[in-house]
């Protein structure tokens, strides 16, 4: 069984920072790529940002310069380090990871339960 659980939500005014962890537990072989994902209430889940196993980061345009994502591959952490939060985006976060659990030849995708980040004066 894989888990992923994450941390870091809360409240922020515009301008502010947040850092978002996720770790992930469980029987793992190996983890491919990580990310986060957000959705807001009445709209498709977007991709924010994403990572690769060898440390190669993806954006979404609209957090481009403002999030980093990093990840530390002996921890089995990604994290996202939000700066310069606009209230466009509160939503909530959801870690993803392609997992190839133990004992297994093929990648899942697992989620985290999901962290709410709200930016509000």
């Amino acid at each position: 069984q894989v888990q992923l659980v994450e941390s870091g939500g809360g409240l922020v005014q515009p301008g502010g920072s947040l850092r978002l962890s996720c770790a992930a537990s469980g029987s793992i072989f190996r983890i491919n790529a990580m990310g986060w994902y957000r959705r807001v209430p009445g709209k498709q889940r977007e991709l924010v940002a994403s990572i690769t196993s060898a440390g190669n980061g993806d954006y979404a345009e609209s957090v481009k310069g403002r999030f980093t994502i990093s990840r530390d591959i002996a921890k089995r952490t990604v994290s996202l380090q939000m700066n310069s939060l606009k209230p466009e985006d509160t939503a909530v976060y959801y870690c993803n990871a392609e997992v190839v659990p133990s004992h297994t030849v093929r990648s899942y995708t697992y989620w985290g339960q999901g962290t709410q980040v709200t930016v509000s004066s």
